[in-house]
């Protein structure tokens, strides 16, 4: 960075960011879209027929279908990644064809619960059977399956280096990363995509 464009970049302080920022004048309708998106994504059923009536403001999707996407994340929350994968495929069965990574990642939560449950034998015969095959045709994939079945080596896994993988927030995580498949099959924008807009809106009226 030359000494031209580093004297020539002006510095604001906290005081008159937060002064220039309340001057920013974003549109009702973006931010009443935004809102929706949100509970929309989250799967806020009741919240956004709620908000819909009072602001006007029409979800970019049925959402009678936010019903169906709902019970896919919260029987994987709850451990249940076959009953979830059930589901998908019931929503559509392209989701998973189309998607390997996201497919191995719910292998992958599989063999965790099976862990988590003590099923160790049943675990290890799964990682064999169904994780290793993955793992020879991609190395990302191999690493995961090997610091996973790496849990199967300690009396109490949950105490291990590899203890994260049992904590309820990789439940969260994998849920999390279906649930945008499934929102990206529907065509659904995302939250993050308008809350750029609308912060490029910002920052234009700011600086």
């Amino acid at each position: 960075m030359g000494k031209g464009e580093s004297s020539s970049r002006k510095l604001i302080t906290k005081d008159d960011w937060m002064k220039k920022l309340n001057e920013v004048k974003v549109r009702k309708e973006d931010m009443n879209k935004l809102i929706m998106n949100f509970l929309v994504t989250e799967g806020y059923v009741d919240a956004a027929e709620k908000f819909q009536l009072e602001s006007g403001t029409e979800p970019d999707m049925d959402l009678g279908t936010i019903t169906d996407r709902v019970a896919v994340r919260r029987a994987l929350q709850n451990g249940n990644v076959e009953d979830a994968i059930e589901k998908v495929n019931d929503l559509n069965p392209e989701i998973l064809d189309m998607n390997p990574q996201l497919f191995f990642h719910l292998q992958q939560q599989r063999l965790i619960e099976l862990i988590r449950n003590g099923k160790l034998e049943e675990a290890l015969e799964f990682a064999q059977e169904e994780l290793a095959p993955r793992g020879e045709e991609n190395r990302v994939f191999l690493e995961e399956v090997e610091r996973t079945v790496a849990l199967l080596a300690f009396e109490d896994p949950s105490t291990s280096p590899f203890g994260e993988f049992l904590d309820i927030s990789q439940r969260q995580k994998t849920a999390s990363e279906l649930n945008a498949a499934i929102l990206t099959s529907q065509s659904h924008e995302k939250v993050t995509h308008l809350l750029w807009k609308i912060l490029q809106i910002l920052s234009f009226q700011v600086f």
